[in-house]
């Protein structure tokens, strides 16, 4: 039997937890019991709060940052990119259970140092620029109708429909509003 290290065992927890009640909703001793290690073995990985913050997004942004790697690496459609792409934050709600850690650090970003938030930032800045050039190879591959003439700003959309669309299904604790949101969209896709 493999056992996992604890700092990724920490980081999954944490991860877990900033998805489900959010960053501010959890503490060390959380991690503690959950665990099953003392409080001062999580500070011997993460010294404080904040370093755990930026320790999770920079995974979480890698992995995220593997996924578009993998989409755009099958050479599909532009319309078929975005449509996994929605995917990918579709899959992230769960049914409603959680939400992307992208998306529950940026509900509580005054809640993280100016190093978490660069994280947090560059992973938006990346997520745009993936989504700007899926909307490029739309431009030549015509597979999404009614482009609007800067790539950049269907990007915005995208990112902002995904995100909120996240925000709102969270709350509801369903998938429905996040399909309600991205159902035009879709539409446009087929």
């Amino acid at each position: 039997m493999v056992v996992m290290p604890t700092k990724d065992q920490l980081l999954d927890c944490a991860e877990h937890f900033a998805r489900t009640r959010g960053f501010d909703a959890f503490s060390y001793a959380d991690l503690s019991k959950e665990i099953g290690i003392q409080k001062a073995s999580i500070h011997y990985h993460f010294a404080t709060k904040a370093d755990l913050a930026t320790a999770l997004i920079e995974r979480y942004a890698a992995r995220f940052a593997d996924d578009l790697t993998r989409i755009s690496d099958r050479r599909g459609t532009a319309a078929e990119d975005l449509k996994a792409y929605l995917g990918l934050y579709k899959e992230a709600l769960s049914q409603g259970s959680r939400i992307c850690l992208c998306v529950s650090f940026s509900a509580a970003r005054d809640s993280f140092d100016d190093k978490t938030l660069a994280h947090l930032n560059r992973f938006h800045r990346d997520s745009l620029a993936w989504l700007a050039r899926v909307f490029d190879k739309a431009g030549a591959d015509a597979s999404i109708p009614g482009l609007i003439a800067d790539p950049k700003d269907e990007a915005h959309s995208i990112l902002s429909l995904v995100e909120g669309a996240q925000l709102i299904s969270r709350a509801a604790r369903s998938d429905a509003p996040y399909d309600h949101a991205v159902q035009p969209l879709l539409r446009r896709l087929s």
